[in-house]
């Protein structure tokens, strides 16, 4: 199955609740065929930028397209947009089944459509209970099937890995990988790089409401490097330097090699006459470099601004009922 996939571009996008600014100048794009990890500590306005993409609260200043389009302006927003910024946003009293039912209903949605959500997300064997006893984790994937209802070309969700045990979390990343893998466009935010990393393809961080970093998980990785531990420290860099290994010495002897060939690494040792007591690839430390990116003061969280002028906000209503999101 082929989809096209909406692309999201977001430019200059400005949320102010009185002298209290949420969301400052951002701008981003996000690319059909991928997934997107929208990435920053609590409070650092991720939330309120998606309700803002999805024109649930109006902007400052800037535009939030899809397709060159404001939310408002699609003509079949739910066949264009799929979005879960909730997991509780649904009567309690409601079976899954019937909560789908009545969201399906709102576009024409076929209940077939219903019955294969609920076996795709795995919960037909609950989907007659009341979602009111639902456990956070299956609430996430009712909220997963809420947003597949009209086969949509964008998914935007908040924090889906919440409340998911690792099967869960498993399933998750298969789930959203097999949807990209379809040409569709898919944008997740969380406040944890290391719960995402294995997820998304690209990556937007922002703090304060500001753009701290945008590109590739590779791109955010940078160099692959390699760590080799020998007794003849100062020789070893010399064999590596002279096969065009860039390398240095670290303080407690170990060798960092600019390369992730360890075959080469230890072929030029073994050439050289010298013992190799340790030799491994260096992963990147991204959630270390994502706390370096994000660290310091905190102006958004606990601050009672966002989540007055939010309140204050007029809510506009979307056409599938039950996309409204959470403050962050």
């Amino acid at each position: 199955m082929s989809v096209e996939g909406a692309r999201v571009e977001v430019r200059n996008l400005t949320k102010k609740f009185g002298g209290f600014t949420a969301v400052d100048d951002l701008s981003f794009s996000v690319e059909p065929g991928r997934i997107t990890g929208f990435l920053g500590p609590n409070g650092a306005g991720k939330t309120t930028s998606l309700r803002m993409l999805l024109g649930l609260i109006k902007q400052s200043g800037g535009t939030a397209t899809i397709d060159g389009s404001t939310y408002h302006d699609l003509a079949h927003p739910q066949r264009v947009v799929g979005s879960a910024l909730e997991a509780t946003n649904f009567h309690p009293g409601r079976s899954g089944r019937d909560h789908l039912r009545v969201l399906a209903a709102t576009d024409g949605v076929p209940n077939s459509r219903v019955d294969e959500l609920l076996e795709l997300t795995g919960i037909p064997a609950a989907a007659r209970k009341r979602a009111g006893g639902y456990s956070m984790g299956m609430r996430q994937r009712l909220g997963l099937a809420a947003a597949l209802l009209g086969d949509p070309r964008l998914l935007v969700l908040d924090e889906p890995a919440n409340g998911l045990d690792p099967e869960g979390i498993r399933w998750l990343r298969g789930f959203l990988r097999h949807l990209a893998s379809e040409g569709r466009t898919v944008l997740i935010s969380s406040h944890l790089l290391q719960e995402v990393e294995q997820t998304v393809d690209d990556v937007v961080i922002i703090s304060n409401g500001r753009l701290v970093r945008e590109g590739t998980v590779g791109d955010l990785r940078g160099a692959s490097t390699s760590l080799v531990r020998t007794t003849q420290t100062d020789t070893l860099l010399g064999a590596l330097r002279v096969a065009d290994v860039p390398a240095s010495a670290q303080d407690d002897g170990a060798i960092i090699a600019e390369t992730e060939d360890l075959r080469l690494i230890g072929d030029v040792a073994m050439r050289a006459g010298l013992p190799v007591h340790e030799l491994r690839p260096l992963a990147a430390d991204l959630e270390q470099l994502f706390f370096s990116l994000t660290e310091g003061t905190n102006r958004n969280l606990g601050d009672a601004g966002e989540a007055a002028g939010a309140q204050a906000e007029p809510m506009t209503p979307v056409s599938a009922p039950g996309q409204e999101g959470a403050n962050q």
